[in-house]
Formats: structure tokens, sequence, C-alpha cells
């Protein structure tokens, strides 16, 4: 039933050509159809680039780094899982008993989820409106939704429209001043410039590229002082060299 379901959506993309620039939804319909890994290259104007192996963002619980698993623990409630590519964090918290809801920017990420019969919607996180939810999880670099620095707050702002009394939202980064690191250990970093955790990438996957996107890497303090600016109450729930987990409450 599952192969049927996939190859209808592959038919509906070819048909409608819905994925041009979707390299991470193809990567994810064609693991899902043959279950043969795909490199997805990740380009980036500050960082090394990298390769991304499809078949990771299909890793179950037991092969989830200790930061997203604690994340998944500490849900409670109603969950919205924002950026949830194949839906591996939602599927284990339906298997928890959870009711979730997957949104994601990806075509072919969505008629993956919903093709495994998950609650999802093909939609912009800042363009959610009228629901509520007891847990926002942003995981594999969370912060990045907001893009630049100064996106930041309004992505806080709107969080709270979504937030039940009581909720919390889950997010993790990394603070990068790593990347500006002479060999003495000391930091070069143009304090007249953009924020240092401002990054730019570009996604290709076989014919498939996203053209280039911003993406935001927050240090704790910085994190903390725009919460706080917000509202918010910041508890860091994991740390491990310069990534983290952070748990923001509303005060």
């Amino acid at each position: 039933m599952i192969l049927k379901k996939v190859t209808k959506i592959m038919e509906i993309m070819t048909s409608n050509d819905p994925v041009k620039n979707d390299p991470l939804g193809k990567a994810i319909i064609d693991f899902q159809k043959t279950g043969i890994p795909g490199n997805i290259i990740v380009e980036s104007d500050t960082i090394d680039d990298d390769v991304l192996p499809s078949d990771y963002l299909f890793r179950d619980y037991d092969n989830m780094p200790a930061l997203e698993q604690l994340a998944l623990a500490e849900c409670k409630g109603r969950v919205l899982d924002v950026g949830a590519g194949s839906g591996a964090h939602t599927k284990h918290l339906i298997s928890k008993g959870f009711d979730v809801m997957a949104i994601d920017t990806s075509f072919g990420a969505v008629a993956a989820m919903r093709s495994q019969g998950i609650n999802t919607q093909l939609i912009d996180f800042f363009e959610l409106k009228d629901d509520k939810f007891d847990t926002l999880l942003f995981l594999m670099n969370g912060t990045g939704i907001a893009g630049e620095l100064e996106n930041f707050s309004k992505m806080l702002i709107h969080c709270r429209s979504l937030l039940n009394d009581g909720g919390k939202i889950l997010i993790d980064s990394t603070d990068i001043h790593y990347i500006y690191e002479d060999e003495d250990g000391s930091v070069w970093i143009d304090l007249n410039g953009s924020y240092y955790g401002e990054v730019q990438f570009n996604m290709k996957y076989k014919d498939q590229e996203s053209g280039w996107f911003n993406w935001l890497y927050l240090d704790q303090d910085t994190l903390n002082n725009i919460a706080k600016e917000n509202g918010y109450k910041t508890t860091i729930l994991f740390e491990n060299d310069d990534q983290y987990l952070a748990e923001l409450t509303i005060n």
C-alpha cells in the first residue's frame, strides 16, 4: 500500500514538477521509494561544504543524537513539529501517543509524510495561524527558521500566538564562533558586520537545487537576551561542545 502511494506521489511530481527547487523533498521521495541513500550537497558561504545522506533523514529514535532524544522526551500535549522533513521526530512522538502536526515548506517532504498517514501541512511556519499547541518543536538547528538575527524576535512573537497557556518551545542551535578562531584560540569577528551566526546555504540533489537561502545559528547569550526581551524564560536542557537545546516558556 505504501509503495502504491509513493508511486502515485512520484507521478504527480513528474507531471506537475512541483519540486523543481526541492532537493530535500526529491531526496526523501527517492529514498522512500527505493531504500537507496543519495547525497544532498550542502554549499555554504561561510562553513565548509557538507554532504547530507538522505537515509539520515529517516533515522529512528535509537539512532538520533542525544539532544534530539531529550527534546522528544520533553515534549508535552499537542506538538507542532516545524520543518519536519521525512517525519522522523513526528513518527516517534506518534508512537508515544502524542497528537502531532508536522509542517514543512518542501513539497516532497510533505508528500512523503502524507503517504505515511502523518497529519501534515505544506506551509511556512510564519503563515500558520488560528491553531494552538502545547509544544513547538524546532530541531536540526531550529533557530535557522528565522533566517536572520532581526527575525528571531518576530519568530518568538509568532510562537506566542500558537502556544497554549503553559506551553513551551523546544529549540536547538549551535554557536559557530569556532569558525572564526585562530590556532591560538583567539576569535576574529567583525563587530561592524552582520551577526556572525547568519549563514547562507544552497542545497543540491541530482537535478534539483534550492537556491541560496538564509539560515541562523545563535549563541546561547543572544538567544537568551532576545527571549527575555519577548517575555520568555530560557532553560538550557542540553549542551555538547557548541551545540545546545533550549526550552523557552512564557513568564
